[in-house]
C-alpha cells in the first residue's frame, strides 16, 4: 500500500462545479477523471444543475453544478490532493476567491469524519447553507448528515432554491 492509502474504502460526497469553458462539459470531464483515478470508485452522480454564482466578483457566468458519491481508499489529504490534481488538469487557476473556474471539486463529507482543520474542514462548513450543493446532493444522498446542520434534505428545506434549475445546453 502506498502512502496516503488505507485498506478499507470510505464513502465521500463531492460537489462539482464550473462556470467557464463549456461548464457542463467541464463537470462531465471531472466525473470522467474521477472514474479513472486510482483508489476512487464512483458510486453515484447527480443530474446537472444551472445555478447562480454565490460570492466572488459580480457578473460571473452561471454555474453548472452536480454532486457525486465515491468510494475511496485515499486518506483525506491524499483525496484532496487527487481532486486538486484533477482541477489543475482542467485548467483550474486559484487567483480570485469564489471567482470563475473551469472546475471546482469540493469534499462535502467523508463518511462520518469531522475535521476542523482550515485546509480540510469536514463536513464542508458552508454546505448546509448552499443550495447549489444541497439540490444535487439531495438527489443522491438526501439522508446524508452534514454534522450538526442535520440531513441534507432538512438543510435544503431551510434554504431558498427556486433559482436552481436542471441544466440545459445554452
Amino acid at each position: 500500500m502506498s502512502a496516503g492509502v488505507i485498506g478499507d474504502p470510505r464513502v465521500a460526497w463531492l460537489s462539482l462545479g464550473s462556470n467557464l469553458e463549456r461548464p457542463a462539459r467541464q463537470v462531465e470531464a471531472g466525473v470522467a477523471a474521477l472514474r479513472t483515478a486510482a483508489d476512487i470508485d464512483v458510486l453515484a452522480v447527480s443530474s446537472l444543475y444551472r445555478t447562480t454564482p454565490v460570492g466572488g466578483p459580480p457578473d460571473q457566468p452561471m454555474f453548472c453544478n452536480a454532486a457525486a458519491a465515491i468510494n475511496t481508499r485515499l486518506m483525506p489529504y491524499a483525496l484532496l490532493a487527487a481532486l486538486q490534481a484533477i482541477e489543475a488538469g482542467q485548467g483550474r487557476v486559484r487567483d480570485v476567491r469564489w471567482g470563475p473556474r473551469t472546475l471546482d471539486l469540493d469534499i462535502i463529507a467523508l463518511d462520518t469524519r469531522y475535521s476542523a482543520d482550515p485546509r480540510l474542514t469536514l463536513p464542508h462548513p458552508r454546505a448546509a447553507e448552499r443550495a447549489f450543493v444541497l439540490v444535487p446532493l439531495a438527489e443522491i444522498a438526501p439522508a446524508l448528515m452534514l454534522g450538526d446542520a442535520g440531513r441534507v434534505i432538512d438543510c435544503l428545506a431551510r434554504v431558498a432554491h427556486d433559482d436552481i434549475e436542471a441544466w440545459a445546453a445554452p
